[in-house]
């Protein structure tokens, strides 16, 4: 990095061109900037493709749904909210979009038929209208155009290009463009992912990098993809929604294959699904020479079940191959910049939670550069807890990316670890319902700085200890079990022991029972959670319930009224 004085640009002497520039157009950093344009913060984002291009991060969980709710109307941006649902994303953004009507599970072996009895899944309650399949790159050109219409200046090619970067500490950023310009501002945050510009100026990429789970991955977008359930295996076999409503996880022993279809449902315009294949390279390493559509058939001859639904498919782009898909930074907030979403780092798009981070940490950044603006304190700690968040989130996946690697060698370890996945993203979900309900009740800002803990940034229940010790808990069984001093039944065994004690979950779930493989909120599961609620949740525990589910049913009521 050069540190030198940087020279006022702009209209007045000692100001500034820009209070904020925003680096990648993407989903996170083209949110970002609508969110600071509407909130009167002088923005400037750059995006060096002049079109935007193929990402991963396509399934809209729950979770990252109730954040797209929660930062639209906590900062008067309601083109988020349009992402909340399939609905509002064929209504207002792109016909090429799928539905999401829940997470599948299907356990496979290499060489012989898919076992019915080895299946899960994660059905979306039936409260919450369906949250949408992203076609990423409808979505980020939408979004970037609704940045430019709240004011940021966006430029793309060559002017979006981030040739050099100076920073000085005291005054401010100055950015050098591949068009020959340079830009000022007071502060530069980067979401432009692994190739993040920051990062490489200031040298701040760990490597090796931090995360203990290891995969690469193979991924591109298909046409003629038959739905699993009109494959012989698919057929149904007692879980509650059809494979092809949702998101399709084909796990095996050394990794996963995703499925996730932009042609399921009647309305979407789009005859495509993005497929990937994610393997532990230490398993299957890449073979020098190979190209990836002969390593995808050589997978799919090992396959048979999973093959069927692929006769017919045809790659509708060319394929990406990555190295190592896990990259980190030894530092994320420093002074005059932020490393946001995937340019802090990355693990897996196992559980699509990459959505989801992105949205809590543009939830959380926003306001402090907000304020920041309005205040001209642009120091360094103001924006720790966005570091601290971003650590948390990385911690976290790791643990439960590389939990869930070991278990897929035995269904039956799986179907443990797949119990700390969605105790968290279900109880995550709640805790931004609840935080959003009382917003809208009280419109005091301080309800959502709450959500915000340095014990245990993130988490949803930041005051159980027993909560906050299950991921770590999660991740030491599989070690053990991978070092081969446990067998995968007793950490299974103790995964779901661990889950049954859980005071904070109504027994009316089945979280903790290995035969019950399919999480399905139905109305007499939900009445019977309720009286839980009633009579034994924990106090605080009780409140978060009552006010997430009192929230989800206003919003449903208003969803059957329709769109303001």
């Amino acid at each position: 990095m050069t540190v030198r004085p940087v020279k006022a640009t702009g209209k007045g002497k000692g100001r500034t061109e820009y209070d904020v520039i925003v680096v990648g157009g993407g989903f996170a950093g083209s949110l970002l900037a609508a969110v600071l344009a509407r909130g009167g913060v002088r923005t400037a984002l750059l995006e060096r493709a002049a079109e935007p291009r193929f990402a991963v991060g396509e399934t809209m969980v729950p979770y990252a749904a109730s954040l797209a709710r929660l930062i639209a109307r906590r900062y008067g941006v309601p083109e988020a909210e349009s992402l909340c649902s399939f609905d509002g994303v064929a209504r207002d953004v792109s016909a090429g979009c799928g539905a999401m009507r829940g997470m599948g599970f299907v356990y496979h072996r290499a060489g012989l038929r898919q076992h019915p009895a080895e299946i899960c899944q994660v059905v979306n309650p039936s409260v919450v209208p369906p949250p949408p399949h992203l076609y990423r790159r409808d979505v980020d050109a939408h979004l970037l155009t609704v940045a430019r219409r709240y004011g940021a200046a966006v430029r793309t090619g060559p002017a979006g290009h981030v040739a050099g970067l100076d920073i000085a500490p005291d005054t401010g950023v100055t950015v050098r463009t591949g068009d020959g310009s340079a830009l000022t501002a007071r502060y530069v945050v980067d979401a432009a992912g692994r190739a993040s510009p920051v990062a490489r100026e200031l040298g701040l990429r760990e490597e090796p990098p931090r995360a203990r789970h290891h995969s690469r991955s193979l991924f591109t977008h298909m046409t003629g993809v038959t739905p699993y359930d009109e494959t012989p295996a698919g057929r149904h076999h007692g879980q509650p929604a059809r494979w092809h409503a949702g998101t399709l996880h084909h796990v095996f022993d050394g990794g996963w294959l995703w499925v996730v279809p932009f042609d399921n449902h009647p309305r979407s315009r789009s005859g495509m699904c993005s497929v990937g294949l994610t393997l532990d390279p230490r398993r299957y390493p890449a073979v020098a020479g190979s190209s990836p559509q002969r390593e995808f058939d050589a997978f799919l001859s090992r396959f048979p079940d999973v093959a069927r639904q692929f006769t017919h498919a045809v790659p509708a782009r060319p394929w990406t191959v990555t190295g190592r898909l896990q990259y980190s930074s030894r530092q994320l907030v420093g002074d005059r910049y932020c490393l946001a979403g995937h340019a802090a780092g990355f693990v897996d798009p196992l559980y699509s939670r990459g959505l989801a981070h992105s949205l809590e940490t543009v939830n959380a950044l926003a306001r402090r550069l907000i304020d920041a603006s309005r205040d001209g304190d642009w120091s360094t700690p103001r924006f720790a807890y966005v570091e601290d968040l971003q650590r948390a989130q990385f911690a976290a996946h790791d643990d439960l990316a590389y939990a869930s690697f070991v278990a897929f060698r035995d269904f039956g370890l799986f179907n443990a670890v797949l119990r700390t996945w969605t105790v968290s993203t279900v109880l995550g979900a709640l805790a931004v319902e609840n935080a959003t309900a009382a917003y809208g009740r009280s419109g005091d800002d301080a309800v959502l700085q709450n959500l915000e803990d340095a014990r245990h940034p993130g988490s949803p229940l930041p005051g159980s200890d027993h909560f906050n010790a299950l991921g770590p808990l999660t991740r030491a069984l599989c070690a053990e079990v991978e070092a081969g001093t446990r067998t995968p039944r007793d950490a299974a065994d103790r995964i779901f022991d661990t889950v049954r004690r859980a005071d904070y979950l109504p027994p009316s779930l089945g979280l903790g029972d290995p035969a019950d493989r399919f999480f399905h909120n139905t109305p007499a599961r939900i009445v019977r959670a309720a009286r839980w609620v009633r009579t034994d949740a924990p106090d605080d525990v009780g409140a978060l319930l009552k006010g997430a589910m009192g929230g989800l049913l206003r919003e449903r009521l208003r969803g059957l009224r329709g769109p303001a």
